[in-house]
């Protein structure tokens, strides 16, 4: 198995359009004229919003725009200002984990109220249960107070203790919520879906004249947000993943033309799939959705899958659960309570498939399925995440404690950024096919582009 660090730097780079014009401009709520209590802390390193990193590190990307203006766009740098904006003995923050489970959520509940107590001596920290539906009064849902004490061994346990939920919440409501309990900060942690909602309440802080600062957090684990590096918990289910890859490719060796057949998660995104298979160079077929193949003919899966047994007895496949839903899907689309269109069982078919594509040949086969995605996003964080996590929570309380707001804390360049929000939802990171990191998933399976001409 190769340094697992490779994993990190195999996905450190977004699909950027050369020509993308990329608004980095982040919003502050006034001016910054407390001094902070770090000072008094004696902490040594501070950043000021005139310290930038660059979007593009290589200048041939550098749009026409900015070639005329000369400034290469850069976002602001993250990290503590030696003056900020809220009374932290006034301050009221809050804090919601919404969408699916990830590894590492409670890693950065525990790191955002570790900073606000013990870096700012704001002693006001309240968890909103079960996602956005925790602000909605219908729900009946009582805040949790978050302290030092009561989320102190929280990172050592998978998913998150405030709970999540999906599905749309009246903005109206959750910003009268924030009014009613005299919330200033408001920290997200999610995704796509999360972020597209914070945006919306920001729009109806502003719109009501309204002094509070909306920090994100990305959370995915199919690392697929715009403008971040990698996701936290992205790590762990790359760790995981191979874990199953590595059971399924001891059961492929274990009998004869066995194919061990692993599904993992990624709906828009195979960034899980093509890492593990980077990781682990035992994959003989990796199924990413931004990459179309077909089953029959001459080139296509079935066929190439027939030639690897007849040559070397077994095979390993992993795909991602979004890759070939044509297949899958029909033409009557179905949506989830957040407005996701719901997968077809990408796993499930190709196992059957398989199987009959080869009783239909007269070459017996056997297929061992495997199925880790609940494991996988359950577990708690790995080491390399717990850091990461850590990071990204004290990051997300500087940005707030400056005043900033409508932003995500990211990592980019190595660095760690204010990227707006709007810019963030723009669109959805997705593997490059032309780029090193899916040429190497190439070069390790030796598959073909599984498509007929």
């Amino acid at each position: 198995m190769e340094d697992p660090s490779y994993i990190s730097r195999a996905c450190l780079i977004d699909d950027l359009d050369p020509t993308e014009e990329i608004d980095t401009h982040v919003a502050s709520l006034g001016e910054t004229a407390i001094p902070s209590p770090l000072l008094e802390r004696g902490y040594p390193s501070f950043v000021c919003d005139e310290d930038r990193v660059l979007v593009r590190i290589s200048t041939s990307a550098f749009s026409e725009n900015c070639r005329i203006r000369n400034v290469p766009p850069s976002f602001e740098l993250a990290g503590p200002r030696d003056r900020i904006y809220f009374d932290p003995s006034k301050l009221r923050c809050a804090m919601v984990t919404c969408g699916g489970l990830c590894p590492g959520i409670n890693d950065v509940i525990r790191a955002i109220v570790m900073t606000l107590f013990y870096g700012y001596g704001v002693r006001s920290v309240f968890g909103i249960r079960q996602g956005f539906r925790g602000f909605i009064p219908q729900y009946n849902l009582p805040v949790m107070e978050l302290t030092p004490e009561n989320v102190n061994r929280i990172h050592e346990y998978g998913g998150t203790i405030l709970s999540s939920s999906r599905g749309h919440q009246p903005i109206e409501g959750i910003v009268d919520s924030l009014e009613r309990m005299n919330v200033s900060v408001l920290f997200i942690i999610g995704g796509d879906g999360t972020f597209r909602a914070g945006a919306k309440i920001v729009e109806e802080v502003e719109k009501r004249g309204l002094k509070i600062s909306v920090i994100a957090v990305p959370k995915t684990i199919d690392n697929d947000i715009h403008l971040v590096s990698k996701t936290f918990g992205f790590d762990t289910a790359v760790e995981m993943a191979c874990q199953a890859i590595q059971c399924a490719h001891t059961e492929a060796l274990g009998a004869p033309n066995c194919i061990g057949l692993v599904k993992v998660m990624g709906r828009h995104a195979g960034f899980i799939a093509a890492a593990a298979t980077n990781a682990l160079r035992e994959v003989n077929f990796c199924l990413i959705p931004e990459s179309d193949f077909d089953l029959e003919g001459d080139h296509g899966l079935y066929k190439a899958l027939e030639s690897r047994l007849r040559n070397r007895g077994h095979a390993v496949i992993v795909t991602a659960e979004g890759a070939g839903q044509r297949y899958v899907t029909g033409p009557d689309v179905q949506r989830d309570i957040s407005g996701n269109v719901k997968l077809g069982d990408i796993g499930t078919f190709l196992r059957d498939g398989i199987k009959a594509y080869f009783e239909r040949i007269g070459m017996e086969v056997f297929v061992r399925y495997i199925d880790p995605s609940y494991i996988i996003r359950s577990v708690p964080a790995n080491i390399d995440d717990r850091l990461y996590c850590a990071n990204l929570g004290q990051n997300a309380v500087h940005a707030a404690m400056a005043g900033k707001t409508a932003l995500m804390v990211s990592l980019w360049n190595d660095r760690y950024v204010h990227v707006p929000l709007a810019s963030a939802i723009k669109k959805r990171k997705k593997v490059d096919l032309k780029s090193r990191f899916w040429l190497s998933v190439l070069e390790s399976t030796g598959q073909s582009s599984l498509k007929n001409p």
